[in-house]
């Protein structure tokens, strides 16, 4: 197994960047025709790493509107589609951008530029090459305009993944000092629906587009490009060179990029701006720190459990924390928060019950027993821990929905009833559609990071969760104690 340090002995040290020097750059660049970037998340947890945004889980135009009016540099827009199959996928990426483009050439949102960014999985799980490939089809087909390239860039160092020599890997915390796995060899890469073989980019590029697009197509801004600046010139000749290197991208060339720490994310940042101001399209395909360092936002601090509750009084009754996600990190920070919130009422939804005539039932008794229990204190409701497997993606993807529904289902009939002091959900499907079916927001405002870099709180601005505090956490983030770091933040009882 190689250590990060062996790894990046060939390579330039990290060109130290500053928030405000990408942000004046972008700045500079539009000047004539200001951009937003919208962002096409596919499960919420994409806003981890960013602060002060709007947020839709709905995207008509006048949704899209409100946000423009918003006066931000990105809007994310929810939608959900690891969850969905292929077809599904892509016709909800088409509807957003034809929606997008709409309340952008609209009379109150004029004098904007729009840019698409499709945000996924750290661990390379989605929809790849489908989503961009339907975005840049549709912007072509709405606008006329093409897609020179296609920017991959899954790195979340916040998280422990991070790409060195176009190889995608994840830190491994307990296999020794500074050791990387190649993210081709974790539980990841196993999924039942996205799994996939290669932890090269670019061979990942050619397996997932099944041969249409060969490895050695792939531009790859390895770190010499990235930290060019560092042997002399700076950051400009950073961005030099990396717009330089981008130069060839035509008819939406994959170009994918080396990111090690949040310098490098700010050096690429440069580069594509740069890139886009000599004429380049370019659309991307990024992990969740991306869009900070694209836009020049600086790391937002943790929140406090205070500015959790910032303008609003909170509620005499417990929290809900929902687990769905099924991955060994979230078993392993269930099982700490339990051990460790002793007053917390434990309610399980047994998965076995909604795939059967006992459905109804159950999820009744479930519903009371929250309800009962939040009046008395906090509550973690959970899927059981017993993964139901099929070889056959389509069946996975409708077990994994009919769980998602059965828990949406007891979040909004609880709210409803005795609505409760905060929410945490635990899982990128159950953390979208508890927020928004369970929850019912539409619009929301990402407040910040309720841990260094990740783990983001959202302020409800509509709907029954109006002021109810909900935090969005990744099923594979953080380490074993996390989940109880961001209850005890919130819960008045822990």
């Amino acid at each position: 197994m190689p250590t990060e340090s062996d790894l990046l002995s060939g390579y330039p040290a990290e060109l130290p960047i500053s928030a405000r020097e990408v942000a004046t750059a972008v700045q500079a660049s539009q000047q004539d025709l200001p951009r937003i970037f919208v962002v096409l998340d596919d499960d919420p947890t994409g806003t981890q790493s960013v602060a002060d945004l709007p947020v839709l889980t709905r995207w008509d135009a006048e949704d899209f509107s409100w946000a423009f009016r918003q006066g931000k540099p990105a809007v994310y827009v929810l939608t959900n589609t690891r969850s969905l199959d292929a077809p599904e996928a892509a016709a909800r990426n088409e509807e957003i951008v034809r929606n997008a483009l709409a309340a952008a050439a609209a009379a109150e949102a004029a004098g904007i530029h729009v840019s698409f960014v499709s945000r996924s999985d750290s661990t390379l799980r989605g929809h790849y090459p489908l989503e961009p490939d339907t975005i840049a089809a549709t912007v072509l087909d709405a606008t006329g305009e093409t897609t020179d390239g296609v920017v991959i860039v899954p790195a979340f160092p916040d998280a422990g993944r991070v790409t060195i020599g176009g190889v995608h890997y994840v830190r491994a915390p307990d296999a020794g000092a500074g050791q990387l796995v190649p993210v081709s060899d974790t539980e990841f890469a196993q999924d039942a629906t996205f799994g996939y073989r290669n932890a090269s980019l670019a061979k990942y590029v050619e397996e997932k587009s099944a041969g249409r697009v060969p490895a050695d197509s792939v531009i790859v801004l390895d770190l010499g490009i990235i930290r060019a600046g560092s042997a002399g010139g700076g950051p400009a000749a950073s961005a030099k060179a990396i717009a330089d290197a981008i130069g060839t991208a035509t008819h939406a060339t994959p170009i994918v990029a080396d990111i090690v720490t949040e310098n490098d994310l700010r050096a690429l940042a440069l580069g594509l701006d740069e890139a886009e101001r000599r004429g380049k399209k370019l659309l991307y395909r990024v992990g969740p720190p991306f869009m900070r360092a694209r836009i020049g936002q600086d790391i937002r601090a943790e929140l406090t459990g205070d500015e959790a509750y910032a303008g609003n009084e909170p509620s005499t009754a417990g929290g809900l924390i929902v687990v769905g996600s099924h991955v060994g990190v979230t078993t392993r920070q269930l099982r700490i928060l339990t051990e460790q919130h002793q007053r917390a009422h434990i309610i399980e939804i047994d998965v076995e019950q909604l795939l059967d005539d006992r459905a109804a039932r159950h999820l009744d008794g479930i519903v009371e027993e929250v309800v009962a229990r939040l009046a008395e204190g906090d509550v973690i409701l959970h899927t059981s821990r017993l993964l139901v497997r099929t070889s056959d993606a389509a069946a996975s993807l409708r077990i994994a929905r009919t769980v998602s529904a059965a828990v949406v289902a007891v979040v909004n009939r609880s709210l409803k009833i005795f609505p409760p002091r905060f929410v945490i959900a635990k899982g990128g499907i159950t953390s979208s559609d508890v927020a928004a079916h369970g929850l019912q927001i539409r619009r929301a405002v990402v407040r910040g990071p309720m841990l260094p870099g990740i783990v983001s709180l959202w302020e409800p601005v509509d709907g029954p969760a109006k002021g109810i505090p909900y935090v969005v956490f990744a099923g594979n983030v953080g380490d074993d104690s996390s989940l109880a770091q961001v209850t005890r933040k919130l819960s008045a009882t822990f």
